[in-house]
C-alpha cells in the first residue's frame, strides 16, 4: 500500500503547531491512514530547528529524531517516544493488511519494538500472524513500568514478552506515570488519612463519618442537578456506607441502580436496550443536542464484563485511587443504564477505596463533595473525552428523540488514556484528607466544647443548644433582637454576652 505521510506544516487538522514541523508517530499514522481514532492529547512532530519544544498540544523534537517515513518507522517512533495507544493501534490493524505487519515484524523479529507490535497485533485483533514462535531471548515488558501504571503480568512465550497490561481486550484504559501522578504515589495519601484519624477521639470520628456521608450523598444529587429529597439521600447514603462489602458484578450494579432510581415506573432497570446520550433537545424540533453518546446497547455485556475483569486483574496490584478512577470514569463513559449512571460512577470510587481499606475505618471520603467544589473542572474533564470521540460516532435521531448509533464504536470505550481522570481523583481525595476530614472533625471538637460550656452555665437540652448555635452562625456571632425576645427570652443579658463571646472564641477566632 502506497501511503503518503505529511510534510512540514504549521496547521494540522485544524490544530496550530508552535512552528513549522512534520507530524510524526501517531499523528502521522492517523493522518496517513485516515484512521477513525482521536489524536493523542500530546502530539509529536519533528521541528525544523535544533530546539525541543513541548507545549500542551504538541511536542516538537529536533531533526535528528526524524523517523523513517514508513509505517514501520512511525510505529516504532510512536512506541519509543509516545508509548502505547491501544485505540489507534487497533484502528490501524483493522485498516492495513496482515501481510504489512508480518513484513514489519520479520525484518527484525527479535527487536523490542517489533515484538511489542507483534504481540499487540495478535492481542488486539485475535488473529495470529504467520510467524513462528520465538524460542530464545530475554523477555521484555509490553508496558514500561517507568512510564505506565501496570500489573505484574504473565509471560507470552510466543513473543518473549511479559503482558503487563492492566486490563483485557474487552477493557484496557492506560494510565501514564505523569509527574503529578508520581508525586501523589510518593505522598501515601492513605497513610495521611489514617494519621489524621488517629489524632482524633473515636466518638468524634464516628460522628464525622455520619456528617461526611450525608455531605457526599447530598453532593452526588447536586451534581446530577436533582432534588435532594431526604429519603433518597438517606437511601443512597446507606448504599455508600456498604461500599466495598459486596463483590462487584452485573447483578450488584443493577441492585445499585434500583437504589438510585427508587420509583422505576418510567425508568428501565438493568442494561438499556436502546441508545443513550447526554445533552439537551432542540426546543422546536426535539432533535438531540449531543454532549456525549454512550456505548451501543449490543456492546454493554462485553464492556461491563471487561470493566469487572479489569477490577479483578488490578486488585492488589495498583494504587486503589488509580484503579477506582479508571473503573468509575470507564463506567460513566459506557453509560450502561437509562438513568442512575452518574451516582453509580461515583459509588464505584467509594467501593474500590473501601475494598482496599483506603479510608480510615467506618469513614468514607466525600469524593462527590470535592467534585462538586471542582464542578467546572469535573465537567470539562468529562466533556474533553466525550468530544474527542464524537466526530467518529455516526448517529441518527430516533422517533422518540433518542439517538441510534450506526457504526462500530466499542473501541472508544475500551481503550482510552485515563491519566487526566486519575490526576483529578487524586486531587479530590487529597482535598478530603487535608480539608474535609480535619475541618469536620475540628468543628465537632469545638461544638462539643461550646455545648459543654453552655450546659455548665444553663440547663439546656441539646436541641436548644444547636438552635442557639444556628442563630449565632446566621447572624455573625450575635444573637438577633428577635431571637432574644422570642426563642431565648429566658436568658439573661450577661448569659447571652457570655455565649456570644464563647462562640467568637471557638468558631470565629480559629482557636
Amino acid at each position: 500500500m502506497n501511503i503518503h505521510f505529511s510534510g512540514p506544516v504549521t496547521v494540522f487538522h485544524g490544530i496550530s503547531l508552535p512552528q513549522k514541523a512534520t507530524p510524526a508517530g501517531y499523528a502521522a499514522i492517523i493522518d496517513a491512514y485516515n484512521l477513525s481514532a482521536p489524536f493523542p492529547l500530546l502530539k509529536m512532530a519533528i521541528g525544523m530547528k535544533h530546539t525541543i519544544i513541548k507545549g500542551d498540544s504538541w511536542h516538537l523534537l529536533t531533526p535528528r529524531y526524524q523517523p523513517e517515513n514508513t509505517l514501520k518507522g512511525h510505529i516504532e517512533f510512536a512506541l519509543k517516544y509516545e508509548g502505547i495507544d491501544l485505540c489507534i493501534l487497533k484502528k490501524l490493524f483493522e485498516t492495513i493488511k496482515k501481510e504489512e505487519i508480518e513484513k514489519i515484524v520479520l525484518e527484525t523479529v527479535t527487536g523490542i519494538y517489533t515484538r511489542r507490535i507483534w504481540f499487540l497485533y495478535e492481542w488486539l485483533t485475535g488473529s495470529l500472524l504467520e510467524i513462528p514462535d520465538l524460542t530464545r531471548g530475554n523477555y521484555i515488558k509490553i508496558l514500561d513500568p517507568q512510564r505506565y501504571i501496570c500489573v505484574t503480568g504473565e509471560n507470552s512465550q510466543r513473543h518473549r514478552v511479559v503482558n503487563n497490561l492492566p486490563g483485557t481486550q474487552e477493557f484496557c484504559p492506560l494510565v501514564k506515570r505523569s509527574p503529578i501522578i508520581n508525586e501523589y504515589l510518593a505522598k501515601n495519601l492513605k497513610g495521611m488519612a489514617l494519621e489524621v484519624a488517629a489524632r482524633l477521639p473515636k466518638d468524634v470520628i464516628s460522628r464525622a463519618a455520619a456528617f461526611l456521608l450525608l455531605k457526599d450523598s447530598r453532593a452526588s444529587f447536586a451534581i446530577e442537578k436533582e432534588a435532594s429529597v431526604h429519603d433518597r439521600i438517606e437511601r443512597w447514603g446507606n448504599a455508600i456506607r456498604e461500599a466495598g462489602m459486596r463483590p462487584l458484578s452485573r447483578e450488584e450494579l443493577i441492585r445499585l441502580q434500583q437504589i438510585v432510581i427508587g420509583d422505576n415506573r418510567f425508568v428501565r432497570i438493568g442494561y438499556r436496550k436502546e441508545g443513550v446520550f447526554i445533552g439537551e433537545h432542540d426546543r422546536e424540533t426535539g432533535m438531540p443536542l449531543v454532549e456525549h453518546i454512550g456505548a451501543k446497547s449490543v456492546d454493554l455485556d462485553s464492556l461491563i464484563q471487561g470493566l469487572l475483569d479489569y477490577h479483578e486483574r488490578v486488585k492488589d496490584e495498583i494504587d486503589p485511587i488509580v484503579a477506582s478512577a479508571v473503573i468509575a470514569f470507564g463506567f460513566v463513559f459506557i453509560h450502561p443504564f437509562t438513568d442512575g449512571n452518574g451516582r453509580i460512577h461515583r459509588y464505584l470510587i467509594h467501593h474500590v477505596l473501601a475494598e482496599h481499606g483506603y479510608n480510615p475505618p467506618a469513614l468514607i471520603f466525600p469524593v462527590s463533595s470535592a467534585m462538586l467544589e471542582k464542578i467546572d473542572e469535573y465537567g470539562d474533564l468529562l466533556r474533553s473525552y466525550s468530544h474527542s470521540i464524537l466526530p467518529f460516532i455516526k448517529w441518527e435521531s430516533t422517533e422518540d428523540h433518542n439517538v441510534r448509533v450506526l457504526n462500530s464504536t466499542i473501541d472508544y470505550y475500551r481503550y482510552f488514556d485515563s491519566t487526566p481522570f486519575v490526576q483529578f481523583l487524586y486531587q479530590c481525595v487529597e482535598t478530603t484528607i487535608e480539608h474535609d476530614l480535619p475541618e469536620e472533625s475540628n468543628f465537632l471538637v469545638k461544638y462539643d466544647k461550646f455545648r459543654y460550656e453552655l450546659q455548665q452555665t444553663v440547663e439546656m437540652p441539646d436541641r436548644t443548644v444547636y438552635l442557639l448555635y444556628l442563630f449565632l452562625t446566621q447572624n455573625g456571632g450575635v444573637l438577633s433582637d428577635r431571637a432574644r425576645k422570642k426563642e431565648f427570652r429566658m436568658l439573661k443579658s450577661e448569659e447571652i454576652e457570655h455565649f456570644q463571646a464563647l462562640y467568637h472564641r471557638l468558631f470565629m477566632n480559629g482557636t
